[in-house]
């Protein structure tokens, strides 16, 4: 058996038998791989918080060339502790990880994916807006799944400066005076175009707090989502929970003003 040392962020755990667990990790050498940790062993418990979901850390592992690979032990542990305790920021990051998840096939290296997602992780998990690094994360993830937009300049001439309006047509931005080439453009806020240009271009380290209004939020979140629904297709279940939970969040305030009215 030779041990190898990897770096890598856990997607999800699943028990399995009483005491032993599955782990899905994505490793910067080996893809993702599912993991084998038998609870039983004594030295098995200093994994117990290096395979929590978001987790990441240098793992020991046995690596198997088939079927699953073994987690011996772990040091350099980075936990997510104001995610665990966070029931909307759990939602985002299990998000997160799932789509990281489905953009590639098992044991495909990409370890500027491993980092993106790591990177997205800790910025949740210290206190930047759960949602404005999700949207930052969901267009860069647009080209793990195949998919390019132009979000620097108007694909027909080139412009930088001015209005902008996003096409699928042309897969990416139309200058004010191209608008006509394509009826059925977005219709876009040229704040909400701001911010996706924004974001195309920054990284999690380079965002500080940004101020985004509600209204704004909003249609960040309807462009993005028919931005997957044309281009990807991809229809997660961790996705509908936060749609849900943003439903239930709206029908709670929209009580709340009701209540207030006939007090």
């Amino acid at each position: 058996m030779s041990l190898k040392e990897v770096r890598g962020v856990v997607l999800f755990n699943r028990k399995h038998r009483e005491r032993d667990y599955l782990v899905k990790i994505f490793t910067d050498q080996f893809g993702k791989l599912m993991f084998f940790v038998r609870g039983s062993k004594k030295s098995s418990q200093s994994l117990e918080q290096a395979i929590q979901p978001f987790a990441n850390a240098k793992y020991i592992a046995d690596i198997r060339n088939e079927g699953l690979s073994f987690l011996r032990d772990t040091k350099e542990l980075n936990l997510m502790n104001h995610i665990y305790g966070d029931m909307f920021k759990q939602a985002y990051a299990t998000y997160l990880t799932n789509l990281a998840d489905a953009a590639l096939e098992d044991r495909v290296v990409d370890p500027s994916l491993m980092v993106e997602l790591k990177s997205a992780l800790e910025a949740i998990n210290e206190g930047k807006d759960p949602e404005i690094i999700t949207n930052i994360y969901e267009i860069h993830m647009m080209k793990w799944f195949g998919v390019e937009q132009e979000w620097k300049a108007c694909v027909v001439c080139r412009e930088t400066k001015g209005n902008f309006d996003y096409s699928s047509q042309y897969n990416g931005l139309l200058c004010s005076r191209h608008w006509y080439l394509d009826e059925r453009r977005y219709h876009l806020s040229q704040r909400t175009l701001y911010f996706i240009r924004l974001f195309s271009r920054t990284s999690f380290k380079q965002i500080g707090n940004i101020s985004v209004g509600d209204e704004t939020k909003r249609e960040l979140r309807s462009f993005i989502d028919s931005l997957y629904e044309e281009n990807v297709g991809l229809h997660l279940k961790s996705k509908s929970f936060i749609d849900h939970m943003y439903d239930f969040e709206k029908l709670h305030v929209d009580w709340s003003k009701r209540k207030k009215g006939t007090d």
